[in-house]
Protein backbone atom coordinates (compact mmCIF):
# COMPACT_ATOMS: atom_id res chain seq x y z
CA UNK A 1 0.00 0.00 0.00
CA UNK A 2 2.79 2.34 1.08
CA UNK A 3 4.42 1.49 -2.48
CA UNK A 4 1.31 2.52 -4.44
CA UNK A 5 0.94 5.72 -2.37
CA UNK A 6 4.35 6.71 -3.16
CA UNK A 7 3.60 5.92 -6.61
CA UNK A 8 0.46 7.68 -6.91
CA UNK A 9 2.79 10.53 -5.75
CA UNK A 10 5.32 10.21 -7.91
CA UNK A 11 2.66 10.47 -10.98
CA UNK A 12 1.47 13.27 -9.25
CA UNK A 13 4.49 15.29 -9.06
CA UNK A 14 5.11 14.63 -12.73
CA UNK A 15 1.94 15.47 -14.06
CA UNK A 16 2.44 18.74 -11.72
CA UNK A 17 5.86 19.40 -13.35
CA UNK A 18 4.37 18.93 -16.77
CA UNK A 19 1.67 21.23 -17.11
CA UNK A 20 3.44 23.84 -15.07
CA UNK A 21 6.02 23.98 -17.51
CA UNK A 22 7.84 26.93 -18.71
CA UNK A 23 7.06 28.69 -21.66
CA UNK A 24 9.40 28.90 -24.67
CA UNK A 25 11.15 31.75 -25.65
CA UNK A 26 8.64 31.41 -28.52
CA UNK A 27 5.37 30.69 -26.84
CA UNK A 28 6.35 34.22 -24.85
CA UNK A 29 7.16 36.11 -27.92
CA UNK A 30 3.61 34.91 -29.82
CA UNK A 31 1.89 36.01 -26.74
CA UNK A 32 3.28 39.65 -25.93
CA UNK A 33 3.06 40.21 -29.70
CA UNK A 34 -0.76 39.39 -29.54
CA UNK A 35 -0.81 41.02 -26.68
CA UNK A 36 0.59 44.22 -28.30
CA UNK A 37 -1.56 44.14 -31.26
CA UNK A 38 -4.69 43.87 -29.30
CA UNK A 39 -3.95 46.46 -26.71
CA UNK A 40 -2.85 48.98 -29.91
CA UNK A 41 -5.16 48.31 -32.96
CA UNK A 42 -8.59 46.47 -31.38
CA UNK A 43 -8.35 48.22 -27.39
CA UNK A 44 -10.52 50.86 -26.76
CA UNK A 45 -8.89 54.30 -26.58
CA UNK A 46 -10.08 54.92 -22.93
CA UNK A 47 -8.41 51.22 -21.66
CA UNK A 48 -5.23 51.28 -24.15
CA UNK A 49 -3.06 52.88 -21.14
CA UNK A 50 -4.03 50.46 -18.62
CA UNK A 51 -3.86 47.22 -21.16
CA UNK A 52 -0.05 48.31 -22.11
CA UNK A 53 0.34 49.12 -18.17
CA UNK A 54 -0.53 45.33 -17.57
CA UNK A 55 1.75 44.15 -21.04
CA UNK A 56 4.79 46.08 -20.16
CA UNK A 57 4.32 44.71 -16.64
CA UNK A 58 4.50 40.71 -18.19
CA UNK A 59 7.46 42.23 -20.89
CA UNK A 60 9.88 43.04 -18.07
CA UNK A 61 9.33 39.23 -16.19
CA UNK A 62 9.98 37.62 -19.72
CA UNK A 63 12.96 39.85 -20.27
CA UNK A 64 13.86 39.05 -16.82
CA UNK A 65 13.07 34.91 -17.63
CA UNK A 66 15.50 34.70 -20.53
CA UNK A 67 18.75 36.70 -19.58
CA UNK A 68 21.07 37.10 -22.57
CA UNK A 69 18.34 36.96 -25.34
CA UNK A 70 17.71 39.49 -27.53
CA UNK A 71 14.40 39.36 -28.68
CA UNK A 72 12.49 39.71 -25.02
CA UNK A 73 14.36 43.00 -24.72
CA UNK A 74 13.41 43.95 -28.28
CA UNK A 75 9.43 43.41 -27.35
CA UNK A 76 9.91 44.39 -23.78
CA UNK A 77 11.09 47.84 -25.68
CA UNK A 78 8.23 48.00 -28.45
CA UNK A 79 5.63 47.80 -25.55
CA UNK A 80 7.18 50.63 -23.38
CA UNK A 81 7.46 52.99 -26.76
CA UNK A 82 3.57 51.89 -27.16
CA UNK A 83 2.76 52.01 -23.96
CA UNK A 84 4.43 56.31 -23.75
CA UNK A 85 2.43 57.14 -26.75
CA UNK A 86 -0.46 56.05 -25.08
CA UNK A 87 0.29 57.50 -21.80
CA UNK A 88 2.04 61.09 -22.62
CA UNK A 89 3.81 63.34 -19.60
CA UNK A 90 6.67 63.10 -17.77
CA UNK A 91 6.60 59.26 -17.75
CA UNK A 92 6.14 59.09 -21.45
CA UNK A 93 9.50 60.23 -21.28
CA UNK A 94 11.31 57.80 -18.85
CA UNK A 95 9.64 54.76 -20.83
CA UNK A 96 10.60 55.85 -24.40
CA UNK A 97 14.25 56.56 -22.59
CA UNK A 98 14.20 52.90 -21.16
CA UNK A 99 13.15 51.58 -24.79
CA UNK A 100 16.20 52.94 -26.25
CA UNK A 101 18.57 51.13 -23.65
CA UNK A 102 16.90 48.07 -24.17
CA UNK A 103 17.11 48.21 -28.02
CA UNK A 104 20.76 48.88 -27.28
CA UNK A 105 21.20 46.48 -25.11
CA UNK A 106 19.74 43.90 -27.62
CA UNK A 107 22.02 45.02 -29.97
CA UNK A 108 24.74 44.39 -28.32
CA UNK A 109 23.46 40.54 -28.06
CA UNK A 110 22.26 40.08 -31.96
CA UNK A 111 21.58 43.03 -34.15
CA UNK A 112 19.54 41.05 -36.49
CA UNK A 113 17.31 39.58 -34.29
CA UNK A 114 13.51 39.67 -35.46
CA UNK A 115 14.22 40.74 -38.97
CA UNK A 116 16.26 43.77 -38.21
CA UNK A 117 13.14 44.82 -35.61
CA UNK A 118 15.78 46.64 -33.18
CA UNK A 119 16.91 49.24 -35.84
CA UNK A 120 12.90 49.83 -36.90
CA UNK A 121 12.26 50.22 -33.59
CA UNK A 122 15.14 52.72 -32.96
CA UNK A 123 14.42 54.56 -36.15
CA UNK A 124 10.57 54.76 -35.19
CA UNK A 125 11.75 56.00 -31.47
CA UNK A 126 13.72 58.71 -33.12
CA UNK A 127 11.55 59.72 -35.41
CA UNK A 128 8.83 60.21 -33.05
CA UNK A 129 10.69 61.35 -29.27
CA UNK A 130 10.85 65.31 -28.66
CA UNK A 131 13.86 66.32 -29.87
CA UNK A 132 17.10 67.62 -27.40
CA UNK A 133 16.81 69.09 -24.39
CA UNK A 134 13.80 66.82 -23.84
CA UNK A 135 14.67 63.66 -25.50
CA UNK A 136 16.50 62.29 -27.78
CA UNK A 137 14.86 62.63 -31.21
CA UNK A 138 16.62 62.83 -34.64
CA UNK A 139 15.12 62.25 -37.88
CA UNK A 140 18.98 62.10 -39.46
CA UNK A 141 19.26 59.37 -36.84
CA UNK A 142 16.22 57.77 -37.51
CA UNK A 143 16.56 57.88 -41.11
CA UNK A 144 19.59 56.01 -40.78
CA UNK A 145 18.17 53.25 -38.49
CA UNK A 146 15.32 52.73 -40.69
CA UNK A 147 18.02 52.33 -43.93
CA UNK A 148 19.80 49.80 -41.63
CA UNK A 149 16.64 47.65 -41.09
CA UNK A 150 15.85 48.08 -44.99
CA UNK A 151 19.30 46.00 -45.57
CA UNK A 152 18.48 43.70 -43.06
CA UNK A 153 14.17 43.47 -44.27
CA UNK A 154 14.10 44.92 -47.43
CA UNK A 155 10.68 43.79 -48.06
CA UNK A 156 9.12 44.17 -44.66
CA UNK A 157 5.76 45.70 -43.66
CA UNK A 158 7.48 47.72 -40.70
CA UNK A 159 10.57 49.62 -41.93
CA UNK A 160 8.74 50.03 -45.11
CA UNK A 161 6.14 51.93 -43.31
CA UNK A 162 8.20 53.96 -40.62
CA UNK A 163 10.04 55.01 -43.34
CA UNK A 164 7.96 55.61 -45.44
CA UNK A 165 6.37 57.93 -42.98
CA UNK A 166 9.43 59.62 -42.09
CA UNK A 167 9.94 60.79 -45.49
CA UNK A 168 6.28 61.82 -45.85
CA UNK A 169 7.11 63.83 -42.33
CA UNK A 170 10.01 65.36 -44.34
CA UNK A 171 7.60 66.77 -47.51
CA UNK A 172 9.46 64.03 -49.52
CA UNK A 173 5.79 62.93 -50.28
CA UNK A 174 6.40 60.60 -53.68
CA UNK A 175 9.24 58.67 -52.36
CA UNK A 176 6.94 58.34 -49.03
CA UNK A 177 4.64 56.75 -51.16
CA UNK A 178 7.08 54.48 -52.68
CA UNK A 179 7.78 52.88 -49.16
CA UNK A 180 4.50 52.93 -47.83
CA UNK A 181 3.15 51.06 -50.68
CA UNK A 182 5.93 48.66 -50.84
CA UNK A 183 4.71 48.07 -46.82
CA UNK A 184 1.39 47.79 -47.67
CA UNK A 185 2.55 44.90 -50.72
CA UNK A 186 4.73 42.81 -47.93
CA UNK A 187 4.22 39.42 -47.43
CA UNK A 188 1.75 38.07 -44.41
CA UNK A 189 3.85 37.24 -41.32
CA UNK A 190 3.61 34.00 -39.98
CA UNK A 191 1.36 34.30 -36.68
CA UNK A 192 1.39 37.99 -37.06
CA UNK A 193 -2.06 38.08 -38.77
CA UNK A 194 -3.60 40.76 -36.38
CA UNK A 195 -0.69 42.98 -36.36
CA UNK A 196 -0.42 42.89 -40.17
CA UNK A 197 -4.11 43.54 -40.34
CA UNK A 198 -3.53 46.91 -38.21
CA UNK A 199 -0.74 47.77 -39.88
CA UNK A 200 -2.29 47.73 -42.98
CA UNK A 201 -4.85 49.97 -42.02
CA UNK A 202 -2.49 52.33 -40.80
CA UNK A 203 -0.88 52.53 -44.63
CA UNK A 204 -3.98 53.02 -45.96
CA UNK A 205 -5.20 56.04 -43.94
CA UNK A 206 -1.54 57.94 -44.91
CA UNK A 207 -2.11 57.08 -48.60
CA UNK A 208 -5.31 58.68 -48.46
CA UNK A 209 -4.29 61.64 -46.75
Amino acid sequence: MIRNLSYGLLLGCLALAFSARAETVEEGLAALQHGWAEAFYTTPAADKEKQFEKLAGRAAQFTAANPGRAEPLVWQAIILSSYAKFEGGLGALSKIKTARELLLQAEKIQPTALDGSIYTSLGSLYAKAPGWPIAYGDKKKAAEYLQRALQINPSGIDPNYFYGELLLDQGKRAEGEKYLRKALAAAPRAGRADADAGRRAEITALLGE
